[in-house]
């Protein structure tokens, strides 16, 4: 447990990206921010995360979402919705004074990628870092770790523990669980029903989940039904997750409705869980 301090803490969840693959002009990619003390924990970087970052640090007085204070990024798995804006979160910050290096943690497989990355824009460094703009080589630099469970992070603002989910095929993913000293926040990632996220999570302040429709599900073709009750967990799947789990807020997120409405996951979810739940939207602070 994080030790307690006589100043007040108030941790805020901050919903940067609520999107999937869709291209939905109003849902940025999958990204989050839980903001303690002025310091930003981001989790994913999906297209769109930076200007959406600085947009709501804007509008709701968050200066801990500025482009240059963006330092800390966890990674739950590396398809391609959630690490589209990687590189955004990389360079961008960098390029408006970011004057640290970027902190990574994320599965493995974060470390090649984050190499192939500065490679490509190799010679953009070169020329921002070398040339007039005179920028701050530190600002460029990552540092990654590659992790898969178990406490992956602590400073005196948070705890931060990995654990592994179900998604597919792929061979890591994972859901993260944030403590800080006045709220437990835990982060599904994109995953399907996960017996340790339920451990994880059981009384948490705030689960953050993905979720599909099933009722949506149904009017797609077959091959993208049995995809997506492969990586994904369905509204059913959650309310028995959430009753296992009662957290304080269920929040819904990576929210997939395939032509159902967003209230309809709401209406699936509450024919079994009557706790609290909301669809989440870009821009959201919780």
């Amino acid at each position: 447990m994080l030790a307690a301090q006589n100043n007040a803490v108030s941790t805020q969840l901050v919903m940067l990206g609520t999107g999937t693959p869709f291209a939905d002009p109003d849902r940025s990619g999958p990204s989050l921010a839980i903001i303690v003390n002025d310091l930003a924990y981001v989790v994913d970087c999906g297209p769109g995360v930076v200007r959406r970052a600085a947009a709501i640090a804007q509008k709701h007085q968050l200066p801990a979402l500025k482009p240059d204070r963006l330092t800390r990024l966890f990674i739950t798995h590396l398809h391609s919705d959630h690490t589209a804006g990687y590189s955004d979160f990389i360079f961008t910050p960098a390029v408006l004074d970011r004057n640290q290096p970027l902190q990574v943690i994320g599965p493995p497989g974060i470390r090649r990628m984050t190499k192939h990355l500065l490679k490509a824009y190799s010679e953009d460094m070169e020329i921002r870092i070398k040339g007039l703009e005179m920028g701050n080589a530190d600002g460029y630099k990552v540092e990654v770790k590659e992790v898969t469970q178990g406490e992956v992070y602590r400073d005196e603002h948070l705890m931060v523990e990995a654990f592994e989910v179900q998604h597919g095929s792929w061979r890591h993913a994972l859901g993260y669980r944030f403590t800080t000293k006045d709220k437990v926040i835990v982060v599904s990632g994109d995953c399907t029903y996960s017996e340790s996220l339920i451990a994880m999570a059981k009384g948490c302040d705030i689960l953050v989940h993905e979720v599909f429709s099933e009722a949506g599900l149904q009017k797609r073709e077959e091959r993208w039904q049995r995809y997506h009750s492969t990586f994904h967990t369905s509204t059913s799947q959650l309310a028995r997750i959430a009753q296992e789990v009662k957290p304080g807020l269920l929040v819904l997120t990576h929210q997939l409705t395939f032509g159902s409405s967003l209230e309809s996951l709401l209406e699936e979810i509450g024919r079994t869980y009557i706790g609290k739940v909301v669809n989440a939207k870009d821009g959201d602070v919780f």
